[in-house]
């Protein structure tokens, strides 16, 4: 009798899953893949609109020397940075939207590496993780790395993009490679916090100081030539300092690599001296307990948004008084040069040659952000709810629509704050340097985009109720998205019917003209009905865990 050898009752018929860091790496892809994937699609889809429309906007001859008069424009330079190379598409198209999408790409990647690092690791999620062969500090190399996969993917993608509409190939892979490494260096910033501060919160807050600091360099350098030197401290400075389709420089890119690698290394190195859970920075003890803002739902909500709504605060109200401070300078350009006001009426942003004008484009803008608060806010309702911090309470005498009611409230509460601010930033920076624009007219003018950011907050609750996952993305397509529209209608001559589509089409230029009640109407309704539908899906759904 011959004996054979049998497969093992416990794998047979099985396939073995890859080895565990195959899998990390597998999953780290999957938590990032979506955001990636837009972040990119944007960054690129922009770039691609601008340098189709380049011809159309050099079609006047005046325009050239209009555009080449904005380097003497210390205003200009300090806002978007200097413009170089503005005779080629390219060039042109860096100095567009070369800094905006700079600054969402770090945004994202500190955003997402701190909550797929951090995030994971102080709700739990990585405890059975790294009880296994996988040690924290192969599991943080293993999701950093995810995460950088897109800046370089997304840098790859603008320069074939940049390619394909004709600009040079050594500009538009300088570009693409300054782009991609600066984000880079906000993953790997991010990373190293994650690693010093022993919770999520203060790493992004650490990340995101980091990224406005190094713009305010960049706007510091770029506006005061005495104190150019200082763009050579700032990843945002050194993207500029290669210039693109100009110099071409390989020295920066030099510099912005070795720095990410640096500080990847610098996190790594963290990641191997701490404990699970913990930080660098051990967390306060012994402190005395704050119960204030406990006594209730409402009171809790409160609580909750203090800090981030300081943090946000902070940012708009410096971002609107430097745009109070330079309103005079840049209104006072474009009155010098009708050929620029020109275009500028012709793209939607009419009256910018006064500092009301220039105030309400810049007001309508502020939605942007704004809604994009309350997006976040309602999104971490969500992860509040998933992560079980709202257990206990959901488990008490208290209806759902009363702990999500509270939510909408003090949020929405929260984005009026903001844009009050931003209007009382705005006057401060006007009246400091002798221009013309009063308290009442500038609180108006914010004030007047709260419907649009409310539709904001309404899509974001109907998300939270029927649609829990995409939250942040469906509470921005109201503001983000139709900005977007708006732009891409405008520059490609599109339909009326297709630029209406946009809230922002709606929204009138206050102060300089108006409340267009109907439309304020129209969109508050809108809103109402949407958190009124979201309510009713978040008592009817299950709670996530």
């Amino acid at each position: 009798m011959s004996t054979g050898i049998l497969p093992s009752p416990v794998t047979a018929g099985l396939t073995l899953p890859p080895g565990p860091g195959r899998a990390v790496t597998g999953l780290a892809v999957r938590q990032i893949r979506r955001g990636g994937l837009v972040v990119a699609v944007l960054i690129t889809g922009m770039t691609a609109l601008v340098t189709a429309t380049y011809a159309q906007v050099m079609a006047d001859p005046a325009a050239a020397g209009s555009l080449q008069a904005l380097a003497g424009n210390p205003a200009i330079r300090t806002l978007f940075g200097s413009p170089i190379g503005l005779d080629t598409a390219g060039g042109f198209t860096v100095w567009r939207v070369g800094t905006f999408t700079a600054v969402l790409l770090g945004a994202w990647a500190i955003l997402a590496t701190t909550r797929i690092t951090r995030g994971e690791e102080d709700t739990g999620r990585w405890d059975v993780l790294l009880a296994g062969r996988v040690p924290l500090r192969d599991a943080v190399l293993r999701h950093v790395t995810a995460v950088m996969i897109v800046p370089v993917g997304t840098g790859c993608l603008l320069a074939g993009v940049l390619i394909a509409a004709g600009t040079p190939a050594s500009g538009a892979v300088v570009h693409g490679a300054g782009t991609g490494l600066l984000g880079v260096v906000f993953v790997a910033v991010a990373a190293l916090a994650a690693q010093v501060f022993p919770a999520r919160s203060p790493a992004t807050g650490t990340a995101v100081a980091v990224l406005g600091v190094t713009l305010l360099l960049r706007m510091i350098g770029d506006g005061v030539p005495a104190l150019g030197w200082v763009r050579w401290l700032s990843p945002l400075g050194l993207t500029a300092l290669s210039g693109p389709f100009v110099h071409n420089r390989g020295l920066p890119l030099v510099i912005l690599a070795v720095a990410a690698a640096v500080i990847t290394l610098a996190a790594l190195a963290a990641a191997g001296r701490r404990e699970i859970r913990g930080g660098l920075v051990a967390p306060a003890t012994g402190r005395r307990p704050r119960l204030g803002l406990l006594g209730g739902v409402a009171a809790f909500a409160v609580r909750r948004v203090l800090r981030p709504l300081t943090g946000w605060a902070i940012g708009i109200g410096a971002y609107y008084l430097l745009i109070g401070l330079t309103a005079v300078s840049v209104t006072g350009f474009l009155a010098d040069n009708p050929a620029m006001a020109g275009q500028a009426a012709a793209a939607g942003f009419d009256g910018l040659g006064a500092v009301v004008g220039f105030a309400a484009v810049l007001f309508a803008i502020l939605a942007m952000p704004v809604g994009g608060f309350t997006a976040v806010r309602m999104g971490a309702f969500v992860a509040a709810e998933t992560d079980r911090r709202l257990t206990l309470l959901t488990a008490q005498p208290i209806s759902r629509a009363r702990l999500l009611g509270a939510e909408i409230a003090v949020t929405m509460g929260a984005g009026t704050v903001l844009t009050t601010i931003a209007g009382i930033a705005t006057w401060s920076g006007v009246t400091t340097v002798g221009g013309d624009l009063g308290l009442v007219a500038a609180l108006s003018g914010v004030w007047n985009t709260l419907p649009l950011v409310g539709l904001s907050l309404g899509a974001a609750v109907f998300a939270t109720g029927w649609a829990p996952r995409w939250v942040s993305v469906i509470g921005a397509v109201p503001t983000t998205g139709g900005f977007l529209l708006l732009v891409v209608a405008e520059s490609v001559a599109a339909p009326d019917g297709i630029r209406e589509l946009s809230p922002f089409a709606h929204l009138a230029a206050v102060p300089l003209t108006g409340v267009d009640w109907p439309a304020t109407a129209a969109m508050t309704g809108l809103a109402v009905i949407l958190t009124v539908a979201g309510i009713a899906g978040y008592r009817r759904r299950d709670l996530r865990s």
